[in-house]
C-alpha cells in the first residue's frame, strides 16, 4: 500500500507561517534539492517523512525591490525570473547562468540554494561577497541574520522549524561601483556542480584599495572568506606588490581545506582556488561593473 503524504498549499504567507507554527513541515519551493535528497529507487515516489508545505506560488516571496541602497530579493524568485529582472547585478546573473539547465532554473529558487547550504552552491560566494542578510519570519516574529551565521555547514542552517526564509537583502549593492568577478570551475560551463568557485570584489579610490573581498566555494564545509585578511589590504597602493599578493595567497593556503570526492581531488581544488585568487590580485586595471 502506498504511503500518503499530507501537503498544504495556502493562499497567503500568513496562513503558511501559521501552519508552520502548528506543525513541523518539509518546505518545498522549487523542489530541486529536496526531491533529490529524498529520492527512492526508480519508479518509487520519494519518501518525505514530514507533511509538506508548498511556498513557490506565494506572491509575498517573489518580490524584487530597492529600499534606499539595499536590494531585496524574495526567497521564492526562480533563477529564470532573476535573469529577467533589471535590478539584479549582472555578475549575479552570470553566476545564475552556470546553474544546471533552463528547466531547473525555471524551478530552482535563490532561497532554496541558500537553505540547501551546499558548499558548492553557485550563488553563495557572491552572496557572501555582498554581505547578504536574510529575513526570517515566523507567525509571531521576524529577524535578520547574516548569511555567514545562517549557514552552519553542508545542509545545516540556523532556521527554527516554525521559521521561513522570506527575503535576501544585499546591503548597499545599488551604490557599489567596484569590480566584481565570479568564476566557476566544473566539467561544463553549466549543468554541472562546481569543483571550485571564486568571487572577488575590489574598489579603488585615489590609487589605493578602498574595499576588497574574496569568497571561495566547494573548498570547505562552508564558503571560505576572511575579513581579517581583507582588512589588511585596505589602504594599500594599487596595483599590489608581489609580496602583498604572495602573503594573501599564503594566508588562504592555510584556510582552504577541500576534500577528495567523485568530482575532483583536494589537491586540484586548492591549486585552482589559489590560482584564481592570485590572478584576481595580479590584475593591473579594474573596470567598475
Amino acid at each position: 500500500m502506498e504511503e500518503k503524504v499530507t501537503s498544504y498549499r495556502f493562499d497567503s504567507l500568513d496562513q503558511t507561517l501559521s501552519q508552520l507554527n502548528r506543525e513541523d513541515c518539509a518546505i518545498i519551493a522549487g523542489g530541486t534539492d529536496i526531491m533529490v535528497l529524498n529520492k527512492s529507487r526508480r519508479g518509487v515516489p520519494p519518501k518525505i517523512s514530514k507533511p509538506i508545505v508548498f511556498i513557490d506560488h506565494l506572491s509575498e516571496l517573489k518580490q524584487v525591490y530597492r529600499h534606499n541602497q539595499d536590494l531585496h530579493i524574495g526567497a521564492c524568485c526562480t533563477y529564470s525570473e532573476l535573469l529577467e529582472n533589471p535590478l539584479i547585478p549582472n555578475v549575479l546573473k552570470n553566476a545564475i547562468k552556470t546553474i544546471a539547465a533552463p528547466p531547473i532554473r525555471n524551478r530552482g529558487t535563490l532561497g532554496g540554494n541558500i537553505c540547501n547550504a551546499s558548499p558548492a552552491g553557485d550563488t553563495l560566494p557572491l552572496l557572501y561577497l555582498y554581505n547578504a542578510k536574510l529575513l526570517l519570519r515566523s507567525a509571531t516574529s521576524e529577524k535578520v541574520v547574516s548569511i555567514s551565521d545562517f549557514i552552519q555547514g553542508p545542509r545545516r542552517v540556523q532556521r527554527l522549524p516554525n521559521e521561513l526564509l522570506t527575503e535576501i537583502i544585499l546591503p548597499s549593492v545599488m551604490e557599489e561601483d567596484g569590480h566584481v568577478v565570479f568564476e566557476k570551475v566544473g566539467n561544463r560551463n553549466a549543468d554541472a556542480i562546481a569543483k571550485v568557485s571564486f568571487a572577488g570584489l575590489i574598489r579603488i579610490k585615489n590609487d589605493r584599495i578602498h574595499n576588497i573581498r574574496f569568497a571561495f566555494g566547494a573548498v570547505g564545509p562552508t564558503m571560505i572568506r576572511s575579513k581579517d585578511i581583507e582588512k589588511k589590504l585596505l589602504g594599500k597602493p594599487f596595483p599590489l606588490t608581489d609580496k602583498d599578493i604572495t602573503n594573501v595567497v599564503a594566508a588562504f593556503d592555510k584556510m582552504i581545506k577541500p576534500i577528495d570526492d567523485h568530482r575532483s581531488t583536494a589537491f586540484y581544488r586548492k591549486t585552482v582556488a589559489l590560482n584564481l585568487l592570485r590572478y584576481f590580485l595580479s590584475l593591473k586595471r579594474y573596470q567598475p561593473n
